[in-house]
């Protein structure tokens, strides 16, 4: 069959994998201009580490493991180290592989099989199905016609607008809003991940090979921005942080404003009661975000796209088969780590000065 994707993040690149090895003609469209390789580690927990086994990327993606979320350390205004947490509060299986983005996704781009094209700065702007094929209109001014339609663009995905309506009646903001951004010369080989708290807030340095991550995320109900506008996630971002101190805040604050590639986001979930109609059908953040809190994006993106792979061949092809059975076999796994998200902004981002001693003395100094 010949079927196009909306997006070239995790979700997007293992379902282009999975499908054209199973001899399918595949499209994948990328809004941006490159593969996005900024952004913190990711991890690969439970299931997914059997499907990335069975895709036979196993063994590049344990080469490839970092381990900068078990060198966080929690640190007073001065820098001094207050609380260790254990691993268990940032694994939830026991087996996490960590593996930086970038290195991910150059893995699964370099393991794409003849038959797979990807397409940068283009993106579907209309799409029409009518039962035998979705006839596409990308903004690029470009109109084909495929088989099937997945998209796989992320918690604002426009496939999702456009086939099954506004982000508004799907998104559900869990309070936190949070930036991403490199730290020049603050790279240390295997050195701590230092994480400091005041109110609301938090500023972090994750280390990992030569490279200095920072991080903000602070408490915020829903901010009406246009989340393409760099300049305005920086306003709200210094607006947040403008003013704090303590620790390395203003160095933090400079370098996020200095990053042209800062990634800068609300923290909400998606909830949908389907996941397709017709010929379309969404994976990955566009289905059912679970946010970086659960630390399950990418293995679901990795199990929605091998079930979704096996069901079509299993079908035949038939989307009205494979569809419902890839959505009964992923919901179990999108139900468990949207569940297990609500915990974790209260041990990240503690609302109060009582709350963030309460977290640093449950995490003894060891």
């Amino acid at each position: 069959m010949n079927v196009l994707i909306s997006g070239a993040g995790q979700a997007g690149l293992a379902l282009a994998f999975n499908l054209g090895t199973r001899s399918h003609q595949v499209t994948v469209v990328e809004y941006a201009s490159h593969l996005r390789v900024n952004g913190s580690p990711i991890d690969i927990r439970g299931d997914a580490i059997a499907i990335t086994d069975r895709m036979g990327l196993l063994t590049k993606v344990l080469d490839k493991r970092v381990h900068m979320t078990e060198q966080i350390v929690w640190v007073d205004g001065d820098g001094a180290v207050v609380a260790r947490s254990p691993a268990e509060e940032f694994s939830d299986s026991g087996d996490d592989i960590e593996i930086p983005r970038e290195d991910l996704s150059r893995i699964l781009s370099d393991a794409l099989p003849v038959g797979v094209t990807i397409r940068f700065q283009d993106s579907i702007d209309a799409l029409a199905d009518d039962g035998d094929g979705v006839d596409v209109r990308f903004i690029s001014g470009n109109r084909e016609r495929f088989d099937l339609v997945f998209g796989a663009d992320g918690l604002h995905s426009a496939v999702r607008r456009l086939t099954f309506g506004p982000e508004r009646d799907y998104i559900r903001h869990l309070g936190l809003y949070v930036a991403l951004f490199d730290v020049p010369g603050e790279s240390q080989p295997n050195g701590p991940s230092p994480a400091h708290n005041f109110p609301g807030r938090l500023a972090s340095i994750g280390r990992f090979n030569d490279k200095a991550l920072g991080a903000f995320i602070f408490r915020s109900d829903l901010i009406d921005y246009d989340y393409h506008d760099i300049g305005a996630g920086k306003k709200i971002l210094s607006d947040a942080y403008g003013g704090y101190a303590s620790w390395k805040v203003p160095q933090l604050l400079e370098a996020a404003l200095a990053d042209g590639d800062l990634y800068f986001d609300s923290v909400s979930q998606i909830h949908m009661p389907a996941w397709h109609k017709g010929r379309i059908a969404l994976l990955g953040d566009a289905a059912h975000c679970a946010t970086l809190l659960s630390g399950r994006g990418t293995s679901l993106a990795f199990t929605g796209a091998y079930f979704l792979a096996e069901e079509l061949e299993r079908s035949g092809g038939d989307p009205a088969a494979a569809f419902p059975r890839y959505e009964a076999r992923q919901r179990p796994y999108v139900t468990f780590a949207q569940d297990s998200a609500h915990y974790g902004g209260d041990v990240l981002v503690p609302a109060t000065w009582e709350a963030i001693t309460e977290r640093n003395q449950s995490f003894q100094v060891r």
